[in-house]
């Protein structure tokens, strides 16, 4: 797989990015997610949570299994859940 390659596009309702773009009043939340592998892992779970109501931004990283979303308000668990569910990857829960 080439440096920098997943199945995100410039076209498509990817959405990445870290705490930088955070607006006041948004809510953060950090999920653990297994069976992210790769870059097209990381890709797949920012796309289905990117599509959720209110959510601004989806950092997925797979060495660590760590997903940080940020939504304009606070996001059902079980929302989240089938979200991943859909990309193909488990949500354990909430990270400590």
């Amino acid at each position: 797989m080439a440096e920098n390659s997943s199945c995100c596009t410039p076209e498509s309702s990817c959405r990445s990015g870290g705490g930088a773009d955070v607006q006041i009043g948004e809510v953060t939340t950090t999920y653990r997610v297994t069976g992210m592998t790769c870059g097209h892992c990381e890709g797949a779970v920012r796309s289905e949570i990117g599509e959720l109501a209110g959510v601004s931004s989806v950092q997925a990283v797979a060495a660590t299994g760590l997903v940080t979303v940020t939504s304009k308000a606070p996001l059902d668990e079980e929302t989240v859940r089938a979200a991943v569910d859909e990309a193909g990857y488990e949500l354990v829960g909430q990270a400590a």
